[in-house]
């Protein structure tokens, strides 16, 4: 007797067919009919989906904050080099002036 190995599904392939399900177009059991799926299947992978919609858009506000948190640190590292360049060139210039 042969063991089945388990079949292993694209995170892109779970969204889609959760996403399906979610649209209520089609009833779970024809969902899972179609992709060759358990209906429990689909529902379970519905109910992630339904779970974490929220954090698509945290990601996207993390994102941003972290960019705009490098960009700061970039700028201030510049801010501090022309501030140690200037305060140089005071001290060269000053006899000159």
């Amino acid at each position: 007797m042969e063991k089945k190995s388990r079949r292993k599904f694209s995170s892109s392939f779970k969204s889609k067919v959760a996403l399906e399900a979610v649209k209520g177009i089609k009833t779970i059991n024809e969902i899972a009919s179609s992709y060759g799926l358990q209906p429990s299947q689909v529902t379970e992978w519905k109910r992630i989906l339904v779970e974490n919609m929220s954090e698509v858009f945290e990601k996207e506000d993390h994102s941003k904050e972290k960019e705009f948190e490098k960009e700061k640190e970039e700028l201030l590292k510049i801010i501090g080099e022309l501030k140690v360049h200037n305060d140089f060139y005071k001290k060269k210039l000053k006899p000159y002036l």
